[in-house]
């Protein structure tokens, strides 16, 4: 039998930790909670509503929120288009100004340029050299017209840390509303929206050991009332997101969220270590660049693209790897990442790049065998195919 390969594609999604799985479970086979969460006139509709709520503080606590600003969604991406479709809209009143980055999700980007096409306009940051956004040109990008920044905690390619508490000061001391995609971060990095002037935040349960279409956005009410919704058809979710609200995968999310809060800094610790173990493995073979700030980067993401091969290939001999050539999001596109392109890395690098991912039962056996197969891979190609005109560096 075949064996399968190294899972070291976390960022794109992690297994459903057992406890969760159980926890799902349980609402799924109590006779008592199988009751819409909105039907709140029976017991059995209360009891779902219950479960629900409980779920909604468990989300909030981990980011440091009250239970009351966390809205269900279908997922982070979802979260990233009610904040930022929903906030600009809501305030346009105010001014038709966002400020984003080059370096965002897709989901971020695809809904500023939904707001461009609509009226608005949008500048992109670009990063320095590592990826980071400098918080002096998030303010020197603001006008009297700007309503919305929306920066991401963790880049989801590259893996490097934003210090959105400077730019949330930043957006804060102009009025003007602070959104942040922390799907990447929320189970590796401390969040907390009061401390870093967070207005809006977006959460995946996928990305933190829980199930896949179901996230959150979470919605500061004293800095905004509320946001435009994107779908209509009910008053679930203070009437920002109709629909039944899927009560299972919310307990799954809850207890995701739950565990994430206990053991959050000892997981880094030791995927940190896993990470730096696979770096010197891979960094040894001459011509592999590592991508994005190598000191404010997150433990579970490691980026490197790799000179005298080609993109397609490389990933090809990776196959006894589950790795990834960038964001799950992109991977149908054959153009060369955004990100590293905005990173200065050429078409050739920013194809021939691979994103490893660790998580919790990556293991040092794991690190060691795709240090391995790498080797084994890009030598192989360097033998029987070396790229013209490209340099080991």
């Amino acid at each position: 039998m075949t064996s399968w390969p190294v899972y070291l594609d976390y960022a794109a999604t992690t297994p459903v930790d057992p406890d969760v799985a159980r926890a799902m479970s349980a609402c799924l086979s109590d006779a008592e909670a199988f009751g819409n969460p909105a039907s709140r006139l029976h017991a059995f509709g209360r009891a779902a509503e219950a479960r629900v709520e409980q779920a909604r503080g468990q989300v909030a606590a981990l980011i440091g929120a009250v239970a009351d600003d966390i809205i269900w969604t279908s997922g982070a991406t979802e979260a990233d288009n009610l904040a930022v479709i929903g906030a600009a809209r809501y305030r346009s009143g105010v001014g038709r100004h966002v400020v984003t980055a080059l370096t965002e999700h897709p989901a971020v980007l695809d809904a500023c340029g939904y707001l461009e096409r609509n009226g608005f306009t949008v500048t992109r940051l670009a990063p320095d050299a590592g990826g980071i956004i400098d918080p002096a040109v998030v303010e020197a990008a603001l006008t009297p017209e700007t309503v919305l920044v929306s920066i991401m905690h963790v880049n989801n390619e590259i893996g490097v840390i934003q210090d959105i508490a400077a730019i949330g000061a930043v957006c804060r001391a102009r009025d003007v509303l602070f959104h942040v995609d922390a799907a990447q971060s929320a189970a590796h990095l401390p969040v907390d929206v009061m401390v870093q002037s967070i207005d809006l935040a977006s959460l995946s349960a996928q990305k933190m050991y829980g199930p896949k279409g179901i996230g959150a956005l979470y919605l500061n009410r004293d800095r905004i009332r509320r946001v435009e919704p994107l779908m209509f058809g009910g008053g679930q979710e203070r009437g920002l997101r109709p629909g039944t609200v899927p009560t299972h995968q919310v307990v799954g999310m809850g207890e995701a969220c739950r565990i994430v809060a206990g053991r959050r800094t000892k997981d880094a610790t030791r995927i940190s270590a896993l990470r730096d173990r696979l770096w010197t493995g891979i960094g040894a073979l001459p011509g592999v660049l590592r991508n994005g700030d190598p000191e404010r980067c997150v433990a579970h993401i490691l980026n490197v693209s790799v000179t005298g091969v080609e993109g397609e290939s490389l990933h090809l001999a990776l196959h006894d790897l589950a790795v990834s050539a960038g964001s799950a999001c992109t991977t149908l596109d054959d153009a060369p990442s955004a990100v590293l392109r905005s990173l200065g890395r050429s078409d050739q690098l920013a194809r021939a790049s691979v994103r490893f991912s660790l998580g919790r039962p990556t293991t040092a056996a794991d690190i060691d065998r795709a240090i391995a197969t790498f080797h084994g891979a890009v030598g192989h190609l360097r033998a029987i195919a070396p790229s013209a005109g490209i340099a080991l560096a």
